[in-house]
């Protein structure tokens, strides 16, 4: 299975766009899942529903955190990285309105920024574009990792 299909499964489940993101790559990243669901739950709706950085690109961090992320406090380590994550977010912007700020990506829905969640039904899924967010953020790092491994 892809990882984009996946990632589209676990959203239409109910986890929100950083879990189906993060956990779809466990495979990868050695983690297991329930703890992949825990640590990316506080990403979801734009951190928490305030629409800030998009769940589904905050998952794609965490993602390539995990397996090229740096654990020590060299500056070349850092530098090496964010860029990494610089790419990654510009290669989301291309596919995505340029930008990678959840209301943003919602313009023109109805959003809100209450803590309750939207009730995810066949309206939710026909109106909210999520599910592509997640399968774009899902094939950028799918292309990353197999353009590292060449």
């Amino acid at each position: 299975m892809k990882y984009s299909e996946k990632v589209a499964e676990l959203f239409a489940k109910g986890y929100n766009c950083s879990q189906a993101l993060f956990a779809a790559f466990c495979d990868l990243t050695g983690m297991d899942e329930d703890t992949a669901l825990r640590l990316s739950s506080s990403f979801g709706g734009g951190m928490g529903r305030m629409r800030e950085v998009c769940g589904a690109v905050s998952g794609m961090f965490m993602v390539a955190g995990m397996l090229y992320g740096y654990s020590d406090t060299d500056p070349a380590s850092k530098k090496e990285h964010y860029e990494l994550i610089q790419e990654l977010a510009e290669r989301f912007k291309e596919k995505n309105h340029g930008t990678i700020i959840c209301r943003e990506l919602l313009r023109g829905i109805k959003t809100d920024t209450k803590p309750a969640p939207d009730e995810r039904n066949e309206h939710y899924y026909k109106v909210r574009p999520c599910v592509k967010f997640v399968e774009d953020a899902a094939d950028i790092l799918d292309e990353m990792i197999e353009s590292r491994r060449n």
